[in-house]
């Protein structure tokens, strides 16, 4: 009767072990058809084959073909500044050909040259400015948006964490009774702790990728702005001091300049692809977690798996603590309680946490006033325990007539189910992905739009900017070379009259 009584005692335990195994298991079971994103772009790491995969980025494949979706800025980068080199190149030649004279004579411009110069780089000014303050406001919005990346992990790794601590408890009670479902407790825990490393895997990762791409994008664009705005400053000096050697310089500082700003435009333009992968990633997550590119790296049971299991580990522990309060006096003489003692010790009625007939719900707080936790159980049998180092018939005297030995083992299964209990909510949020949904979602609501606006707009206004920079530059050579048609004598005089 005792070992049938500890098999039914032990049965929630088994449903809940085989529960782990199968969290790391069904991650990637198939659900309920959804949309989906496969890319279809330029991967340089494979000679410029597609890449025909999800959203991933711990993808080489996936980084480096969103980064060439900017090769538009980097390949014009790369142009103008073969376009200087060749330029640079045909001024050298002119100077060596010419003398020195009609490289100098860069002040002989007309008046609507100055304002077209004067125009250009005011609007160089503001553009750059509101860049920057773009830049900086994306940078907020990307730390805000990894804090919520790296706190899904983070929840995550409270909630298991719970759960482990719970098993390895388990396991301490239930060692000296039944040793081969501490085996099973142990297994689940490795289980437990292997994905754990997976999730702080995925933060440590995901946290450094945003660090390392929003830092360096901020502290490019910072750089490269600031000294563009010094080196337009400085333009608008020039051009009212007339100081012929420093207009070739300033050509030369635009021409390096306008060439990072394509270089910067490509990659924000890539910034602003990856956000656009990424929220798309996110919707698609909350529509089915199991197809979603985001499933492997924040792995979900089968919804309709886990609901069928967790609602049997809940209907075996309702079914268990009903059959407990029926047969309460059973159990007393089980554990040597006479009638007498039984009398004594009055009728003890167990909380059942779970309600409804059909559907049961945990309302762990709507119980009887009379009832108890069933891991308060061994707190009444500790009353009439009699322990080892008091005699049988002190004990008697005392009313204590339950065995030591009886009160362990009773304690340890009661606590055991009693652990089991206080993490059902966590097994259903592990089981049901609350703990993942509930953070995308409010990513998805929150946060995508404005991360999308602004590197959009980033991108965008880097566009502009270099676009300015080109018309500024070519502007600033037209000029150069006006003088340098005019035949020396006219350079000359024109030197001479100034």
């Amino acid at each position: 009767m005792l070992n049938s009584t500890n098999r039914f005692l032990i049965l929630p335990l088994f449903l809940f072990l085989v529960s782990i195994p199968l969290f790391q298991q069904k991650c990637l079971a198939s659900g309920s058809p959804v949309r989906e994103r496969n890319f279809s772009r330029p991967d340089p790491l494979r000679h410029f084959k597609d890449y025909n995969g999800d959203f991933d980025v711990r993808n080489k494949h996936y980084v480096a073909s969103a980064a060439f979706t900017g090769v538009h800025g980097y390949g014009f980068a790369l142009v103008w500044l073969l376009c200087g080199l060749a330029l640079t190149i045909f001024i050298i030649v002119k100077y060596l050909c010419s003398g020195s004279a009609s490289l100098l004579c860069l002040d002989n411009y007309y008046l609507h040259i100055f304002f077209l110069l004067l125009f250009f780089t005011s609007l160089a000014i503001i553009a750059s400015s509101f860049v920057l303050a773009t830049s900086q406001k994306t940078l907020r919005r990307t730390e805000k948006l990894k804090e919520s990346v790296v706190g899904i992990g983070e929840d995550a790794l409270r909630t298991i964490g719970r759960v482990m601590k719970t098993t390895n408890q388990m396991q301490i009670l239930l060692l000296p009774y039944n040793p081969q479902i501490c085996a099973s407790l142990n297994s689940s825990t490795q289980d437990l702790r292997s994905n754990s490393r997976v999730i702080r895997r995925f933060i440590d990762r995901s946290g450094q990728s945003f660090d390392e791409a929003t830092h360096t994008s901020y502290v490019a664009h910072f750089v490269v702005l600031t000294v563009n705005l010094v080196t337009l400053v400085a333009a608008l000096v020039l051009m009212l001091l007339h100081w012929r050697p420093g207009f070739i310089i300033i050509i030369f500082c635009f021409w390096i300049l306008t060439s990072l700003c394509w270089f910067l435009t490509g990659f924000d333009f890539f910034l602003h692809t990856f956000a656009e992968d990424a929220c798309f990633a996110f919707e698609d997550f909350l529509e089915n977690p199991q197809n979603s590119s985001l499933g492997s790296m924040l792995p979900c049971i089968n919804e309709s798996f886990s609901g069928k299991l967790i609602a049997q580990i809940g209907y075996t522990i309702h079914s268990f603590i009903v059959e407990l309060n029926s047969n309460m006096s059973v159990i007393y003489r089980l554990l040597g309680v006479s009638e007498e003692n039984e009398e004594l010790m009055g009728v003890i009625k167990i909380c059942d946490p779970f309600s409804g007939s059909s559907n049961l719900s945990y309302v762990p707080h709507n119980c009887p006033q009379d009832a108890i936790r069933i891991g308060d159980l061994s707190k009444i049998f500790a009353k009439f325990t009699c322990h080892e180092e008091g005699t049988r018939e002190e004990c008697r005297k005392e009313g204590r007539f339950l065995p030591e030995a009886s009160y362990n083992m009773a304690h340890a299964y009661s606590r055991s189910i009693q652990d089991l209990l206080d993490i059902y909510p966590d097994l259903q949020r592990l089981s049901k992905c609350t703990v993942v949904k509930n953070k995308v979602a409010e990513i998805v609501l929150h946060q995508c739009r404005p991360i999308r606006i602004s590197t959009t707009l980033l991108w965008s206004s880097m566009l502009s900017l270099s676009i300015i920079m080109v018309v500024l530059v070519l502007t600033w050579v037209a000029q150069a070379l006006q003088c340098s048609r005019k035949p020396l004598s006219i350079c000359s005089r024109t030197l001479r009259y100034r």
